[in-house]
C-alpha cells in the first residue's frame, strides 16, 4: 500500500519509518566491544547507508505523486485554472524527484525508479472535488512522512532540504483544503 493514501498521517508517518529500516547494530557492538574508532566509522557507514534508505523512500512517494498527479490531470475533471495548480504542484514533485536521485547517486546510493502503473483504484474520482480531496490527502500524507524524517537524517544538510521539501507539501495540503472550501491551516501543529 502506498503510504501517501494511509488512511490517516499517523498511519503513512509509521510506514515511512517502517521501510526506511534504520540500523545501527554494527556501530552499538563496536562500542559495546571497546573499540570507539571503528564504533566511529561503522556509524559514519550506517549513517550514510541510512541516509540513504531514507532518500529513497522519499523518492518512491515522490514518484508516485508525480503519478497521481498525472491521474488527476488526465481525468479531465478539473477546471482550467485547478489544472493549471495540479500540474505546477507536479512539477515541484519532479523537482523534488530529481534533487532526491541525484542526493542518493552523491551519497552512492541507487535511486529508487518510478514503477510502469501505480494503482489508484481505490479513489472514486467522479468531480473536480473528488481529485482535489484525493490531492489533499496525498499532500497530508507527504507532510507527515517527511515529519517523521526530518529528525532521522543523520546528515543536518539533509535534514535541512527535507524539511524545506516538508514546508512545500503543507503549502500544498493548504491550498488543496483551501480550494476545497475547508479551512486551509486546520490546527496550529502538523502531526
Amino acid at each position: 500500500m502506498s503510504f501517501l493514501a494511509m488512511p490517516h498521517p499517523a498511519a503513512a508517518r509509521r510506514l515511512f519509518l517502517g521501510r526506511s529500516g534504520l540500523v545501527l547494530s554494527g556501530a552499538a557492538v563496536a562500542l559495546l566491544s571497546g573499540n570507539e574508532a571503528l564504533a566511529a566509522k561503522a556509524r559514519s557507514a550506517n549513517q550514510a547507508a541510512g541516509d540513504t534508505q531514507i532518500l529513497n523512500t522519499a523518492l518512491g512517494a515522490e514518484l508516485e505523486a508525480i503519478a497521481a498527479y498525472q491521474a488527476g490531470a488526465e481525468s479531465h475533471l478539473l477546471e482550467k485554472p485547478v489544472l493549471d495548480l495540479a500540474v505546477g504542484f507536479q512539477g515541484h514533485h519532479k523537482q523534488h524527484a530529481d534533487l532526491l536521485a541525484k542526493t542518493i547517486t552523491k551519497l552512492g546510493g541507487k535511486p529508487v525508479a518510478a514503477k510502469d502503473k501505480y494503482d489508484f483504484s481505490g479513489e472514486r474520482l467522479q468531480s473536480q472535488a473528488d481529485v482535489l480531496r484525493f490531492a489533499a490527502r496525498l499532500e497530508q500524507g507527504a507532510v507527515s512522512a517527511y515529519l517523521g524524517a526530518v529528525p532521522l537524517f543523520g546528515n543536518r544538510d539533509l535534514a535541512k532540504a527535507a524539511a524545506s521539501i516538508l514546508g512545500d507539501e503543507a503549502m500544498h495540503w493548504a491550498v488543496l483544503r483551501q480550494a476545497l472550501g475547508e479551512n486551509p491551516v486546520p490546527s496550529a501543529f502538523m502531526s
